[in-house]
C-alpha cells in the first residue's frame, strides 16, 4: 500500500486521480491528503468525495505531515517544477501531468534533482494508451514501413475545444510556456514514441489571428460581457459541466481571483493560436508539424513515409481510419472505426495509464510509460520552438539538454545515418 497525495485540485487533479484513486484503488493506494493555493478549492475535494480528505495550502507542511512515497502534481503547468524538486528532496517518487515543465531552466532543475536523490519522476502521456495510437505504434513496431522517413502532423483544435485553452491560464505564456508547450508536447511525445527516436533540430513559426485583442466587442469574461446575447463563443459558467465549473472555479474565485471565463479576446493573451514546426531526428527522419487552435472541426491527421510504403491516420468526424499504401501504389485499409466513447477520459486511455501507475506493471513491451528523458525530449520540441520564434533561427535541443544527455547531436556536427 503506497501513501499518495495530490497538489493541483482543479478539473484535471480531481477528475483524473483524486476521484479514482479512492474509488478504484482503495486496496493498493490511500490518497492522505491534498494541496492547493486556493484553500476552498482544496476544502471542496472532500465535499465533492463526501469523506474528509486533509487539505493544505502548505505543500512543505503536507509533506511533513504525510510523508508520503509519491506526490501526484497537477497544478499550472508553471509550478510544477517547483513542486517536483521539492516531493524529490522530501525523499517521495513523482507522478507529474503532462507537460514535464515549461522552460529549459526549469527542466534543467527537474533533471538534476532526480539523478541527485535517486528518486523518480514518471511524466504521464496518455496518449500512449489511446487504442487507436497503440494500433499504429504496433504495426510500426512489426515493421510496416521499415525505416521511417519523414512525418507529416497535422492537428486542428475547433473552436470548442481550441478556445477553452484561450479562456483560462494556459494562454499566458509565462503560465503555460505556450500551447507548443502545453498541447504539443502530448503530440511531440508522440511522434518521438512512434519512431522511437530523439529530436535533435528545430525551426518554427507561430502567430496569432484569431483570439487576442481581435475584436471590439468583447469584456472582462463571458459572465458579466455586455456582448454575451450575441457572442457565438460565449460560455455560461454556473451550469457548464452540470455545475462542476462553478464550484471548482467561480466559488473559489475570492481566494486567488482566476476567472475561468474569461474573454478569448483579452489582451492579456499572448500565446500563438497558430503555429508550424519543422524537427529533425536523430536518425534522419524530418517532421513537419502544425497545430490550429481554431478550426471549424476537429481533427488529427498524421503520415508516415518509410522504405516500404506510407501510412495515413486520420481521427476526423467521429472516425478513425488507418490506411497503408505500398510501393506499388495498393491501399490497404488497416482499420476505420467509429470512436467509441470509452469510460474514464481521453477514449479510455486515462483508466489504463492509471493501472500501470497505481498497480504497477512487470512488462512495458511498447514502452508506453514515460520518464524525465521522455518529458524533456517532448517539452524540448516545444521549447527549441519557442526559442526558435524569439530568435528567428533553428534550435538544437543539445543548447538547452547536453549538459544532461552529451550524446546528443550539436551543431556542426553531421547527423548519424539510418
Amino acid at each position: 500500500m503506497k501513501k499518495y497525495v495530490v497538489v493541483g485540485t482543479g478539473w484535471r487533479g480531481l477528475m483524473s486521480y483524486i476521484e479514482p484513486l479512492i474509488r478504484d484503488f482503495p486496496d493498493c493506494a490511500e490518497l492522505c491528503a491534498v494541496c492547493d493555493i486556493n484553500g476552498k478549492r482544496a476544502r471542496f475535494v472532500s465535499e465533492y468525495m463526501e469523506r474528509e480528505i486533509p487539505a493544505y495550502t502548505d505543500f512543505d507542511q503536507m509533506l511533513r505531515d504525510h510523508r508520503p512515497d509519491v506526490v501526484i502534481v497537477t497544478t499550472k503547468d508553471c509550478a510544477h517544477e517547483q513542486y517536483i524538486v521539492k516531493a524529490l528532496e522530501f525523499g517521495c517518487d513523482v507522478i507529474t501531468e503532462k507537460p514535464m515543465t515549461i522552460d529549459d531552466q526549469m527542466c534543467a532543475r527537474i533533471l538534476e534533482t532526480e539523478k541527485r536523490t535517486g528518486h523518480k519522476v514518471t511524466v504521464t502521456f496518455n496518449m500512449r494508451f489511446m487504442p487507436f495510437y497503440v494500433r499504429i505504434k504496433e504495426l510500426l513496431a512489426g515493421g510496416i514501413l521499415g525505416d521511417i522517413y519523414s512525418v507529416h502532423f497535422e492537428w486542428l483544435l475547433d473552436t470548442s475545444h481550441g478556445a477553452d485553452y484561450f479562456r483560462r491560464w494556459h494562454s499566458i505564456r509565462a503560465n503555460s510556456g505556450s500551447l507548443l508547450i502545453h498541447k504539443s508536447t502530448h503530440h511531440f511525445d508522440l511522434v518521438n514514441w512512434l519512431l522511437d527516436d530523439e529530436p535533435v533540430k528545430v525551426n518554427a513559426f507561430g502567430t496569432r489571428r484569431f483570439y487576442g485583442h481581435t475584436r471590439e466587442e468583447r469584456g472582462e469574461r463571458c459572465l458579466t460581457c455586455p456582448y454575451k446575447g450575441t457572442c457565438e463563443f460565449y460560455v455560461d459558467i454556473d451550469t457548464s459541466d452540470g455545475g462542476m465549473l462553478k464550484k471548482v472555479y467561480r466559488d473559489c474565485e475570492d481566494e486567488d481571483g482566476y476567472i475561468r471565463d474569461r474573454c478569448l479576446f483579452s489582451d492579456v493573451i499572448d500565446i500563438e493560436d497558430t503555429v508550424s514546426v519543422n524537427v529533425r531526428y536523430r536518425r534522419g527522419a524530418v517532421m513537419s508539424y502544425s497545430l490550429t487552435a481554431h478550426s471549424p472541426y476537429e481533427c488529427m491527421k498524421i503520415v508516415l513515409n518509410g522504405k516500404k510504403g506510407r501510412l495515413e491516420a486520420d481521427n476526423a468526424f467521429n472516425v478513425e481510419t488507418i490506411k497503408f499504401y505500398n510501393r506499388q501504389g495498393e491501399c490497404m485499409v488497416l482499420d476505420r472505426k467509429h470512436v467509441k466513447q470509452l469510460p474514464g477520459g481521453h477514449g479510455g486511455s486515462d483508466p489504463a495509464l492509471r493501472r500501470n501507475l497505481f498497480r504497477g506493471y512487470t512488462e512495458d513491451p511498447l514502452h508506453q510509460m514515460a520518464d524525465t528523458r521522455a518529458g524533456a525530449m517532448s517539452i524540448g520540441i516545444g521549447i527549441a520552438a519557442n526559442k526558435s520564434m524569439k530568435e528567428d533561427r533553428a534550435v538544437y535541443l543539445s543548447e538547452f539538454l547536453g549538459d544532461f544527455y552529451p550524446e546528443m547531436e550539436k551543431p556542426g556536427k553531421e547527423p548519424d545515418k539510418q
